[in-house]
């Protein structure tokens, strides 16, 4: 933290080590939330940027402001034989983080208190993975932040931060002045200051703006919610030129949003393919970051501007899956998202080919989708060998052959290409959103 800002610093300590966050009972585990760990998995950001798997044993993985641990727990659940750092300026919420892992017995990890963001360096460590999550908006100034962890961040590796939406949040930021001209946050803001928060909330009529923007009647009695939100200190907000701002001022690069297919431009129009003539022609010549400022400032739906970036220039280059030859399918190696390889997920895979049932694939990973993807079973049945490691994608093909050797309208027998053709349209529809990972080269990092 902004050495020049001691009350606020303390503020924002005392108010984690008297309420540490998330408030997650020590028990819960996020094992069978496909979605977190999906967005926790190093391999998630790592392919989305060098269309590559990379091995997660042995990565040193930081967790940067990881408050009571819940996320360090996804980080370790989701990145198996990788070692977990974990730092926060909380002593209280730090020692819970520490003490979750132990208590769901993961051991390779080590956690350090109090100690900021900008104090990273003097771990005398570099990390594979820095997840910093709601952590930057708290920052007097998010570059210094990033800069802090650009400088302990290894030249392949890749950071995960983000920032409060400036645009989406803004009824939130009037009520906090509200309460803060109520004095309500003069100190650290306790059940007294959240009761007479709740209590002005609650005396709105439903119709008055600001209650129809920010409260959820079914959190009113959520104290952490209501912290988080209505009294939450060092809160601030950002938009998409103010993000990638912070970026080029720490030198670093941008990968992409977290939720991605949550900032699709394109999925805002009723009809894409007849769009009015100006923005037809103008669309698709403007840069990323101004897609995305164009995204929020229509449709600022994104409680955070989440992203991943790393060094500049270290991204391999790659030929698009949707550009392969012929000869890059042919040696192709196919991976199933570590997320979806489970036993729950192939069980019921399995149910819904005996009962030639539509394979639901996105209802365990959700995130970078905004409607179902559903897979006939048959075709489906195509993947089952994916869930017991990685397959060339010829003996995909060979299984598909063996599955539907006749065409069931004609009879004939199904030649090598039209089975070649299904396999590739398949795996070409579920590749986008990550569900399959292909590697041109039969090699593992």
């Amino acid at each position: 933290m902004d050495k020049q800002d001691p009350e606020l610093i303390k503020k924002i300590r005392e108010q984690f080590d008297s309420a540490p966050y998330p408030r997650i009972p020590l028990e819960k585990s996020p094992k069978e939330d496909y979605n977190f760990l999906f967005i926790h998995n190093l391999l998630t950001p790592y392919y989305l940027r060098n269309q590559k798997v990379i091995n997660t044993e042995g990565k040193i993985i930081l967790d940067a402001g990881c408050g009571s641990g819940y996320k360090s727990l996804a980080l370790a659940i989701a990145n198996p034989g990788a070692k977990i750092i974990g730092i926060d300026i909380s002593e209280e919420s730090a020692k819970l983080a520490k003490h979750r892992l132990e208590y769901h017995g993961f051991e390779n990890h080590e956690f350090y208190y109090p100690i900021s963001i900008e104090e990273i360096p003097s771990l005398g460590l570099e990390f594979d993975y820095i997840n910093c999550d709601e952590v930057l908006y708290l920052l007097p100034e998010p570059t210094k932040g990033l800069q802090a962890m650009k400088s302990v961040l290894k030249p392949d590796g890749i950071i995960r931060a983000n920032l409060h939406s400036s645009l989406q949040r803004t009824y939130f930021y009037r009520a906090q002045e509200i309460f803060k001209m109520m004095g309500l946050m003069d100190e650290n803001p306790r059940e007294l200051e959240i009761e007479l928060a709740r209590q002005v909330m609650v005396a709105l009529k439903d119709g008055v703006l600001l209650k129809a923007r920010t409260f959820v009647p079914d959190k009113a009695n959520d104290e952490e919610w209501m912290l988080m939100n209505y009294l939450f200190q060092g809160d601030k907000g950002y938009t998409i030129p103010e993000m990638f701002a912070a970026l080029k001022a720490a030198d670093l690069e941008f990968i992409s949003m977290v939720n991605w297919r949550q900032w699709e431009l394109m999925e805002l129009f009723a009809n894409p393919e007849d769009l009015p003539a100006f923005l037809e022609i103008s669309l698709p010549e403007i840069s990323i970051e101004e897609r995305l400022h164009l995204f929020e400032l229509i449709h600022p739906i994104n409680r955070l501007l989440d992203f991943w970036c790393g060094h500049p220039n270290q991204g391999e280059t790659y030929v698009p899956v949707g550009e392969w030859e012929l000869s890059d399918w042919q040696r192709a190696r196919v991976h199933l998202h570590p997320q979806l390889r489970t036993p729950q997920v192939k069980e019921k895979l399995i149910e819904c080919i005996h009962k030639h049932k539509p394979f639901e694939i996105s209802a365990y990973i959700s995130l970078p989708t905004t409607v179902p993807i559903t897979i006939d079973s048959s075709r489906a049945a195509y993947l089952l060998p994916l869930w017991e490691g990685a397959q060339p994608f010829s003996a995909l093909v060979e299984r598909a052959l063996k599955i539907r050797p006749l065409d069931l309208a004609t009879l004939e027998p199904v030649d090598e290409k039209r089975a070649f053709d299904e396999v590739k349209e398949l795996l070409s529809q579920l590749e986008p959103f990550m569900y399959v990972l292909l590697e041109p080269a039969v090699s593992e990092i």
